[in-house]
């Protein structure tokens, strides 16, 4: 019998390759010889938890034949604040679980499958009908693939606000001033702003934070 122990240094004892950070290799293929992937609907919040469950009852039920890659793609992001950075980790498809796996010839779980992910808490049911899953097509399958393959060095930083949108100083002397959103920088997580001071038009730079939407009138 398999165990959570049993997987170690980036493989499975079985020589599959471990999964288990939601990382895919490069070179690895879009989908294993007989096997599709399909989209299973689970409880908010609890994407990581069955994946981790259902990678540990495959393993001890040695079902790797039936049951091959499950991932939750995620991205980091970084903001910055106060010039302090902070890395934080989302998930790309909330609610969802991604499974490759083996049908009968149907198009039907196998049964021992079937309820081995269904009594796993957490779990709804899996993309499709009559309880015949979907699989996912070819370019669905690439972009949530790819997604998984995002290095996770190398964060990236979201800025909401948009070139041209009107906005509200919150924080610093500027305080109140109302502006235009004159360019992005994301590599420094600032946000230049055109703001009308003693009536002239003045680039300033501000941390994201310190602006907000302006009320439209």
């Amino acid at each position: 019998m398999s165990s959570e122990s049993d997987i170690k240094g980036g493989q499975a004892m079985d020589g599959r390759p471990n999964e288990r950070d939601g990382i895919l290799a490069p070179d690895e293929p879009i989908r294993v010889s007989g096997m599709d992937w399909f989209v299973l609907r689970v409880a908010s919040n609890k994407e990581n938890y069955v994946r981790e469950a259902l990678l540990r009852k495959v393993q001890i039920e040695h079902m790797t034949h039936l049951v091959n890659r499950i991932l939750v793609p995620t991205e980091k992001t970084k903001t910055i604040k106060g010039g302090k950075q902070k890395i934080t980790e989302s998930k790309l498809y909330p609610g969802y679980v991604f499974v490759e796996m083996k049908l009968e010839d149907d198009g039907r779980i196998p049964q021992d499958v079937f309820f081995l992910i269904k009594e796993t808490t957490g779990v709804g049911d899996f993309v499709g009908t009559a309880g015949r899953p979907t699989p996912m097509k070819e370019h669905e399958i690439e972009k949530m693939l790819r997604d998984s393959r995002k290095p996770e060095d190398e964060p990236t930083i979201k800025l909401v606000f948009e070139k041209g949108e009107h906005v509200v100083i919150k924080e610093g002397p500027f305080q109140s001033y109302e502006g235009t959103v004159d360019e992005l920088l994301p590599e420094k997580g600032l946000v230049r702003v055109l703001v009308t001071i003693f009536g002239r038009q003045a680039p300033i730079e501000l941390e994201e934070w310190q602006i907000g939407k302006a009320e439209k009138v």
